[in-house]
C-alpha cells in the first residue's frame, strides 16, 4: 500500500489530506497559530472544585474553563505538584527526578477537593481539543511524545504497543529503553519502534529528555504555556511515516523546506519524498480529492452497484444504515447478497470513521442477516480493517438485528463539510409556506403600489426564475397586468435575489 501525504496551504492554514493507493482515508484542517491541541502543556489556576462531580474547572486561557476530573489528576499528581510548586518558587534548579522525594500515591476513590483547592496552580495536558460548546479536557499525568516512545514523569512503569507481536522484538526493547530511562521516568514504547535501531531509540530519548529540561525552563521563568504539540502536519508524519510512503506533496516552499527538515530528524534518508507541486492546478484538484470530498462526506455515500450509507449526525452518537438499494447478486439469494454488501460497507464505515473522525457512540445498522456466523464474518472483517485506526476504539460483536457498536475516542473537533447547496427559500427542509404564492404577492404590491399613487409606469425586480415565468409566452403575465392596470412595467433580474425576494419601483 502506497501513502501519499498531500498539503494544500492558504493565508488560514493547511488542509492535509491522506491517501492509501490514491483513496482519501483522513483529511486534516491546520490552523495558522492554532492554539489548545492535544499534548499541549499549560500552568493552569484551578477555579472551581466540583465535590459532586469529583472535578474541577481549569483556567488554562481559553475562553471556555478546561475539565480536569479526579481519575484524570495521575496517582503521583502529589508528588507532581510539590514539585511544581518548588520550581516556581526558586528551590528547585534540578530537573531530573532521581533524588526527589516523593509524596504517597493517591487513592482511585479519593476525593478532589483533598488534593486541589480553588486558585491553586497546577501544570495541565490537554487529552481532548474543545468541541462544541466544551471547553478541553485535562489530565495532570503529563506525557511527552516522541517517534518510537512516549515518556511519563512521575512514574517507573515500561509497557510496550500490543501490536508487537514477535516475543524476541518485546524482550529486545524492553531490555534496551530499561538502560535508557532514567530513574522516576516511565515509558510506553510505540508500534514504530518495531525494529527500529537502537541508535535512534537513543536519540529519541535524548531528545524528550530535552523537551522536558526546556518545560521545566518555562515553567521556571513564569510562562503560561510550557509545551506546545508539532503541528498536524508534524504530527501526522511522527505517528505514521514509514515505507510505505511514496511522497509527501505541498505547494508552498516554506512548507518543503520545512517538512523536508523534520522528515531528515525523523527518518533519515526520506526527506527527499517531500516535493513541491508543478502545474498551475490546485493539490486537492490535481489528485481528485475535491471530487473524493464530495461524494464522501454527505448525508448519503455510495458504495457501488447501488448499495449506499446514511450518515446521520446527532450530539448523542452517530447512526450508520446499510442499504442495499437496487444492488442484487446474480444468483439473488438473499443471505449471500446481505453478506457480500455488508462486507463491503464495513470497509467503508472504518474509513469514514478516519476520514469524519467521529467520535464517541456510533452505531451501524447493517442488513439483517439469519446466520450467526454471516455476522460474525462482518465483525471479524469489520475489527481487522479498525487495527489501522490510530484513534483508541472499541467494537461490540453484532447483535441479532445486525447492529454494531462502536466507542471511538474523540480528541478534536469532528470533521464536518457541507457537500450540497442549502435552498435560500426552504433553508434545508423541504418545506415552503404553501401560503406564500410569489406572483400572486408582486401583483399585490402592484395594484396597492398604482392605486395609492397613481403612476404610470414601475419597474420590477425579482430573482431571474421568476422573471422567466412572469415573461414567458406570447401573451404574458407581464402583457395581463399591464393591460389590467393600465400600467407600463418593466422587469430587470437580480441573480441575487432569493426566489421570493422582489423590489418594486
Amino acid at each position: 500500500m502506497n501513502k501519499d501525504l498531500i498539503i494544500q496551504t492558504s493565508d488560514g492554514g493547511a488542509e492535509i489530506a491522506l491517501l492509501e493507493d490514491r483513496r482519501l482515508v483522513e483529511l486534516h484542517h491546520e490552523e495558522v497559530d492554532e492554539d489548545y491541541l492535544v499534548g499541549d502543556i499549560y500552568l493552569g489556576r484551578v477555579r472551581k472544585v466540583l465535590p459532586g462531580l469529583n472535578a474541577a474547572f481549569i483556567d488554562i486561557g481559553h475562553e471556555k474553563d478546561a475539565f480536569l476530573h479526579y481519575l484524570d489528576l495521575g496517582p503521583d499528581v502529589r508528588s507532581f505538584s510539590k514539585y511544581v510548586d518548588l520550581v516556581r518558587r526558586g528551590r528547585m534548579k534540578d530537573t531530573r527526578l532521581e533524588n526527589f522525594r516523593f509524596e504517597p500515591q493517591i487513592v482511585k476513590t479519593g476525593k478532589i477537593d483533598e488534593i486541589l483547592a480553588a486558585n491553586q496552580y497546577i501544570v495541565v495536558q490537554i487529552v481532548k481539543e474543545p468541541i462544541s460548546t466544551k471547553g478541553p479536557r485535562l489530565t495532570s499525568q503529563i506525557t511527552l511524545s516522541g517517534r518510537y516512545i512516549i515518556l511519563i514523569p512521575f512514574s517507573d512503569a515500561l509497557s510496550l504497543s500490543k501490536k508487537i507481536k514477535l516475543k524476541t522484538e518485546r524482550d529486545r526493547l524492553r531490555k534496551l529503553v530499561s538502560e535508557l530511562k532514567p530513574k522516576n521516568f516511565g515509558v510506553i514504547i510505540r508500534t514504530n519502534a518495531e525494529e527500529a535501531p537502537d541508535e535512534e531509540i537513543r536519540q529519541d530519548m535524548e531528545k524528550l529528555m530535552r523537551g522536558w529540561d526546556n518545560m521545566i525552563k518555562e515553567l521556571e521563568e513564569g510562562k503560561h504555556k510550557l509545551h506546545s504539540e508539532p503541528g498536524r502536519k508534524e504530527s501526522i508524519l511522527r505517528d505514521i511515516m514509514n515505507d510505505t510512503f511514496s511522497r509527501i506533496m505541498v505547494d508552498n516552499p516554506k512548507v518543503q523546506k520545512q517538512l523536508k527538515t523534520y522528515v531528515q530528524q525523523i527518518s533519515p534518508g526520506q526527506e527527499d519524498i517531500v516535493k513541491l507541486q508543478k502545474g498551475d492546478r490546485p493539490l486537492f484538484e490535481q489528485f481528485d480529492i475535491d471530487k473524493q470530498i464530495r461524494s464522501l462526506f454527505g448525508k448519503i455515500v455510495n458504495l457501488g452497484g447501488g448499495a449506499y450509507l446514511i450518515v446521520e449526525h446527532t450530539e448523542a452518537m452517530h447512526v450508520i444504515d446499510v442499504n442495499s438499494g437496487s444492488k442484487r447478486n446474480k444468483d439473488d439469494n438473499q443471505e449471500g447478497s446481505a453478506l457480500k454488501i455488508n462486507m463491503e460497507a464495513a470497509m467503508e464505515i472504518a474509513r469514514q470513521l478516519r476520514l469524519r473522525d467521529m467520535g464517541g457512540i456510533v452505531i451501524v445498522d447493517f442488513i439483517d442477516m439469519r446466520s450467526a456466523a454471516n455476522r460474525k464474518l462482518v465483525f471479524d472483517r469489520f475489527r481487522d480493517i479498525m487495527k489501522d485506526d490510530r484513534a483508541k476504539h472499541t467494537i461490540l460483536p453484532l447483535t441479532k438485528f445486525g447492529l454494531l457498536q462502536i466507542t471511538r475516542q474523540r480528541v478534536r473537533p469532528e470533521i464536518i463539510l457541507n457537500t450540497s447547496e442549502i435552498c435560500p427559500v426552504c433553508n434545508g427542509t423541504g418545506q415552503v409556506d404553501r401560503g406564500i404564492n410569489i406572483t400572486e404577492e408582486i401583483k399585490r404590491s402592484i395594484d396597492y403600489k398604482i392605486k395609492k399613487d397613481h403612476i404610470k409606469s414601475l419597474h420590477l425586480i425579482v430573482h431571474p426564475y421568476v422573471d422567466a415565468f412572469l415573461t414567458k409566452g406570447l401573451v404574458s403575465t407581464r402583457l395581463k397586468w399591464m393591460w389590467e392596470y393600465k400600467c407600463r412595467i418593466t422587469i430587470e433580474d437580480n441573480s441575487e435575489f432569493l426566489l421570493n425576494q422582489y423590489e418594486l419601483a
